[in-house]
This record gives C-alpha cells, structure tokens and sequence, in this order.
C-alpha cells in the first residue's frame, strides 16, 4: 500500500521527506537531518500550492455575471486613466518622513521630527501658536490670582472688632447688591507722593474723610453717591460738625454710623484707600483716562500742578491723584467740592475700565500684587474679586453728588444737607 494520498485528494501541508543517506530504510535521530522516506525509499514529490481569493464583487458585478478576470481587467484599466498622485510628505521624505522607523508605517500624534507636529505642521502654525496664546494667557491670569490672594490675605480695615461690628452683613456680590462705604483719608505717607508736603499728617487716628463715597455694587448694578466732606452733621460725643471730622472723633465705627444716619443706607463693607500705593497701582494698569473741564491746579506752592484743557485726557498715577484732591480751580473760581467729588467719580470709573486694557494685562501679575496694598478692608480675596467682577458687570453710571446748600457754622464754610434731596438721591442710588 502507497504511503501517499491518491492525485485526486488534496493534501495536507507538510514537510518534504528525505532519503536517509546511509539507504536504509530506518529513520535517523532527530535533528539529525534524516527523515523517513517510506517503505519504497521514494521522497515524497512537492506540489504546487494555490491560493485562491475571491475579488470582492459589487451588486452590479453579481448582476452582470463578471468574473473574477472581468474584475481584474476593469480595476487594471481604471487605475491606467487615474492621473498619478504626488507623493505625500512622508513618501517624499522616505525614512526621514516615517520618524526614522526604517520603512514602517508613520506613526500616529505627534512626530519625532524636530519642528513638526501631526501630519509634519511647522510650530509657526496659526492653530498651533493660538493654543500656545490661550495657555499662555491661562498661567498669567492663574499666576495673577495666586498673587490677588497672597497680597489680600488677612484684610487690614482700621478700627478692629469695632469697625466689623458697626457693619451690616451682604450677600455674595454677583447676585446681591452691596453697599461699599469708600474714604480717602488726608493722611500723608513717609515717603513718596505728597510726603514731604507743609503740614502733612501721618496719623491715621486723626485724619480727616476728604473723600466719602457710597458705591452700590452687585447683582449687575454699579452706582455711586458722593458725600461733600463739609456737610454738617451732628457727631456723637463731638456735636455738630462737618462730617469729615467723624473720623477724628469716633474712628472708622462712628464714621460709618454718621453716614447711615444721614443716608439712610446700611453699610456692608468699608474701603479705606491708601494714598501713596493707590499711584502705584493705577501706573500699573497703565493710567486713567477722564473727561474734565478746564483744570489749573496748583497743591501745595507748586509741588503738584496740573494744567487740563476741557476734553478727555489719559492721566498717570500722579495726575490722577493730584485731581482728585484739587479744591481750588484757578482757572474755574466756581470750581468746588461737587465738583471734586463728581471727578473723583469719574477717576475710579476710568479705573474700572482701564482693567482689561492690554496694558493692563500685560502688567496683570504686578497690578494683582499692588490692588490689596492700595486700600485697608475687612474684605478677604473672594469678596475682593467678587468686587471688581461685578463692578465690570455693572458698568458705569454718571456722577451723582449728594449736595446741599452752602452756609457757614461757628465760623466755618459748611454744606446745608437737604432732607428731601438726599432721599431722592437715596432712592436713585438704591433703585436706579
């Protein structure tokens, strides 16, 4: 009987057999290189084998009955009318192009390739640079942040527990209006700005208010209502006097209690601005820009004067400042307190905008470090931020100063309040 298969079965893969060497009929060791040839001493005859694959066939194919050779002659002659395609970056490119795989396929994301990113984009590429813009822009508001919050930890509002105390609890800014009592105080600092000025005081307990504004902020509203630093009031345990002595008398308490008797609005939190540091931060953001009328100012014998035509002027730190404390208006001899406090007014509304000028951003980092050091509040960082957020929010609102006749008191020039003024003003402020 024949060890192998009749021609009309298939057979089944396997290693071609040897003749042993020797002749005989045995097989030899393994790994030897002999192998069994069978009882006739024949080796076994190598067929051909076929693979066969089936082109895949489209419906219309099936229907017109082609073969596989229609197929093929159709799919030859298709690909002769094709017009060549260039080569793609990484053909051309040959193993440079694969990222030095050595004939691999390209790899997929981002390339070894100094230079070049998916699909080989140069680092010059529009979408490329604008990400790296926008992260870029992410760590500089994240660093700013970070050094808001440092420089405003602690809160340093004058007057302690009894300043906290005489204060009315608000909501969360950016859904509820706030109250916001703002003095500036005629206090001067050791050095810089006003320093070495005749007279200058450096106590802070016995400052005059020269400035007292009430800002409603919040809830997508921003307002503000000046308080003539000459209105006369009655100041417990000091009697009648202008309200700019409230200070003097009783501390940052009493001059909160001063200002809700006359008012009538309960004050949420209080903002003491620090002369000195309140120039840094505004040179920071780059100035303010204000619309004045014509201003000839000359603060004390010359050493800060400030000469504005009427029209729209961009002011730095200094000048800034300088116009807020000018009372006497040599070109304007009506020029006054309302006056003042209406450019005060207009001072930090420039100041509100100026914040998200390029400037501005590109000295963000700075301009978060300097902000807490320029004002004294009970506020901590998130009330801060709150603040200026919804001060953006609310936009801006045109000056309103509480007013009052003008009148004298034991000798002195005075601001008459009047009743019925005051609560409509009151009401615009509160209500809009």
């Amino acid at each position: 009987m024949s060890d192998f298969p009749p021609d009309d079965e298939y057979p089944r893969p396997r290693r071609p057999r040897q003749v042993n060497p020797r002749g005989s009929g045995s097989a030899g060791p393994r790994g030897s290189g002999s192998t069994y040839a069978g009882r006739s001493g024949r080796t076994a005859p190598e067929r051909p084998y076929n693979v066969y694959r089936s082109t895949p066939r489209s419906l219309g194919a099936r229907l017109r009955a082609e073969s596989d050779v229609d197929l093929g002659a159709r799919a030859a002659e298709r690909s002769r009318r094709q017009p060549a395609r260039p080569p793609r970056r990484d053909e051309f490119l040959g193993d440079l192009g694969r990222g030095g795989s050595g004939g691999r396929p390209p790899r997929r994301g981002w390339r070894r390739i100094p230079g070049f990113g998916p699909a080989l984009r140069p680092l010059w590429h529009p979408l490329r640079l604008l990400k790296y813009a926008v992260l870029l822009g992410v760590f500089w508001v994240v660093l700013s942040a970070v050094l808001f919050v440092m420089s405003a930890a602690g809160g340093n509002l004058p007057g302690g527990s009894a300043t906290r105390a005489a204060l009315t609890s608000g909501g969360p800014m950016l859904f509820t209006p706030n109250n916001i009592l703002v003095v500036g105080l005629d206090v001067r600092p050791r050095t810089g700005y006003s320093s070495h000025e005749a007279g200058a005081n450096y106590n802070e307990r016995v400052a005059a208010t020269d400035t007292l504004m009430i800002w409603h902020v919040g809830g997508g509203v921003s307002r503000k209502l000046s308080v003539p630093r000459d209105t006369l009031v009655n100041i417990p345990g000091c009697g009648m006097a202008k309200i700019n002595a409230a200070w003097a008398c009783g501390g940052p308490a009493e001059t909160i209690h001063v200002v809700e008797a006359l008012t009538g609005v309960k004050i949420n939190h209080m903002i003491v601005v620090s002369l000195g540091n309140f120039i840094k931060f505004i040179d920071d953001i780059g100035g303010v820009t204000v619309r004045t009328p014509r201003i000839c100012s000359n603060i004390s014998h010359g050493t800060y004067v400030l000469n504005l035509a009427p029209g729209l002027h961009h002011l730095t730190g200094v000048q800034a400042i300088t116009l807020a404390r000018t009372r006497d208006n040599s070109c304007n001899l009506a020029y006054n307190d309302f006056n003042r406090e209406e450019e005060q007014q207009q001072i930090m509304s420039g100041i509100k905008s100026q914040l998200f000028s390029l400037h501005a951003f590109l000295h963000l980092p700075w301009a978060a470090s300097d902000a807490p050091k320029a004002i004294q509040t009970a506020m901590g960082p998130l009330s801060l931020l709150q603040l200026f957020v919804s001060a953006e929010i609310g936009g801006s609102s045109k000056p309103v100063t509480l007013g009052g006749g003008f009148g004298t008191y034991n000798g002195q020039d005075v601001v008459i309040n009047n009743r019925a003024t005051t609560q409509r003003l009151v009401q615009q402020l509160l209500h809009g």
